[in-house]
C-alpha cells in the first residue's frame, strides 16, 4: 500500500496498474475486483481433495473400461472370423497379438481422454466435470495440451513411486499431486 502526498492510501491494481483508494472494491481502471487481483495466484481457489479426486478417478474407470472391454472382444472376433480353419493355434496367437495390440490401444485411448478433456474448454474428464472439478494452471486459466501431456505422463511418475505421489493430494497445501506439481497445475473446484 503506498499513500499520496496528502496521506490517502493507494491500492494499484495488479492487473491494470491504476491507483485505487483503499476502500475501493473494484478498480477504477478496468473494473477488477481488487480483493482477488491483490491477492497471490491460488489463494482464491477451493482445491479438490484427494478423496474427490480419487471419486472422479473411479468415474473415469466406468467410463474407459467399457470401451477396452469392446476393443478387446471385437479384436479377437475378427482375428477368430479371418482364420477359422486354424483355430487352436491362432487362439494362443491371437491371445498375445490381441492383447498387446489391446494395451496399446488403451493407452493410446486413455492418453488422449485425459489430455484432450483437460486442455478443452471443459478442463476435466466426465469424472472430474461429474465432481464439479477441473484442472488448471497455477493462475487458474486453462492448459494447454502439452501441459496437459506432460500432467499424464507425470501419473506415471506418481505411480512409480508406490502411488505416493498421488497421495501427496492429501497432504500438500493446494491439494496437489505429483504429477500437477511437475506440470504447473492445480485441480479446483468449480
Amino acid at each position: 500500500m503506498s499513500y499520496t502526498g496528502s496521506g490517502i492510501p493507494l491500492v494499484f491494481c495488479s492487473r491494470c496498474g491504476a491507483a485505487n483508494s483503499d476502500v475501493a472494491r473494484f478498480c477504477s481502471g478496468c473494473g477488477a475486483d481488487l480483493a482477488v487481483a491483490a491477492a497471490p495466484p491460488g489463494t482464491g481457489f477451493r482445491y479438490s481433495g484427494f478423496w474427490k479426486r480419487f471419486v472422479a478417478m473411479i468415474i473415469d474407470s466406468f467410463v474407459l473400461t467399457p470401451i477396452g472391454l469392446v476393443l478387446f472382444a471385437s479384436t479377437g472376433v475378427f482375428s477368430i472370423l479371418a482364420h477359422p480353419q486354424d483355430l487352436e493355434g491362432m487362439l494362443a496367437a491371437m491371445f498375445g497379438v490381441t492383447f498387446v495390440a489391446m494395451l496399446l490401444l488403451m493407452m493410446a485411448g486413455n492418453w488422449l481422454y485425459h489430455t484432450l478433456m483437460e486442455s478443452s474448454h471443459y478442463q476435466a474428464t466426465l469424472g472430474k466435470l461429474a465432481i464439479g472439478a477441473k484442472v488448471t494452471d497455477l493462475n487458474g486459466s486453462r492448459i494447454s495440451f502439452v501441459r496437459a501431456n506432460g500432467r499424464f505422463f507425470g501419473k506415471f511418475i506418481s505411480s512409480m513411486i508406490f502411488n505416493i505421489g498421488f497421495l501427496m493430494a492429501a497432504f500438500t497445501d493446494r491439494k496437489q499431486a505429483l504429477h500437477d506439481i511437475l506440470a504447473g497445475c492445480l485441480v479446483i473446484q468449480k
